[in-house]
């Protein structure tokens, strides 16, 4: 994927790409330290048809959510042949009770079985993390195991 990259004097940096139909995506990330996202129009790639500006904390929720999806994704078909493994992900709420604590707390692993085998935050990837690891509000948590596990996972990280 070529990703351009954009002086705006006086503005930031305009970063985006062209999809396979045709639009413009990217993000400016702005001198202040915000950033927007926007999408261009259809038929004109240099037209923006939507500016959305983000916060730092929302701008590194979508980059989570935008990673985390392609790791479930290739973490799904490699286990696609394993019968009864299934790949799912976990997002840490500000009311959980594992917010600001070690994710060895949760004890996930041996109370239902599931692997935490990745954590995306702010659009970073900690592999293999371990159970010292502090989980923070918006952390994306990957999982493999059992569907009973992973729902049992869920329930655990939601409720304790």
């Amino acid at each position: 994927m070529n990703v351009e990259e954009t002086e705006l004097p006086g503005f930031g940096v305009r970063k985006d790409f062209v999809t396979a139909s045709g639009r413009r995506i990217g993000v400016v990330e702005l001198r202040e330290g915000e950033t927007e996202l926007f999408v261009s129009t259809w038929d004109d790639p240099d037209t923006c048809q939507a500016s959305i500006p983000l916060t730092a904390d929302e701008a590194a929720t979508l980059g989570n959510l935008l990673g985390g999806q392609h790791i479930a994704m290739r973490l799904a078909e490699d286990h696609k042949e394993i019968p009864g493994i299934s790949t799912r992900q976990f997002s840490i709420a500000a009311d959980s009770p594992f917010q600001n604590q070690p994710m060895g707390k949760a004890r996930i692993r041996t109370r239902c079985g599931a692997s935490i085998v990745a954590i995306m935050r702010e659009g970073e990837v900690v592999p293999s993390p371990g159970p010292d690891v502090i989980l923070h509000t918006g952390d994306l948590l990957i999982a493999v195991g059992t569907q009973e596990g992973l729902d049992s996972a869920a329930d655990i990280l939601r409720h304790g």
